[in-house]
């Protein structure tokens, strides 16, 4: 796997080299080792160990339901009541970050109304606050510490 622009961590992997596997902190399971895998641990673990996230409150791989049509968050911080605060959407270092992706995210936040989004390929990493009364999200130079969201 490539590099990533994030702190390095203890990755723990497993698996074969046909199958490997990576470690997730949150499902508290060895998951297939895909390059938006490599990408989410990564960034899990920033979230945690640099901007001081609270480990039980984050999920990954959050299912939603639009009508008939059942989506996947790839990982949502809640808060202590357990409201949603933040989504994350994780591409492959590979894939560029577009409109298409701010769109993909923004589906999600119409079911789930949370203060920030966040999208990241590992390389690069785009924060928005949501300001509803203005019907847009703002940019932030960086990912906000837990503390001050």
């Amino acid at each position: 796997m490539i590099p990533l622009n994030l702190p390095d961590y203890e990755i723990k992997l497993s698996g074969t080299p046909d199958k490997p596997a990576i470690f997730d902190v949150l499902r508290r399971k060895y998951v297939s080792l895909t390059p938006e895998e490599w990408v989410r641990q990564h960034f899990i673990h920033f979230m945690i160990e640099h901007k001081g996230y609270p480990l039980s409150l984050l999920a990954n791989e959050v299912n939603l339901k639009v009508g008939e049509k059942k989506l996947r968050a790839d990982s949502v911080l809640y808060s202590t009541e357990l409201k949603p605060r933040i989504i994350i959407e994780y591409k492959a270092p590979n894939i560029s970050i577009t409109q298409k992706v701010f769109d993909q995210i923004t589906v999600y936040n119409m079911l789930l109304h949370v203060d920030y989004l966040i999208v990241t390929n590992g390389l690069q990493h785009y924060c928005c606050k949501m300001d509803y009364a203005s019907k847009k999200y703002l940019f932030l130079k960086d990912i906000p510490d837990y503390k001050n969201i």
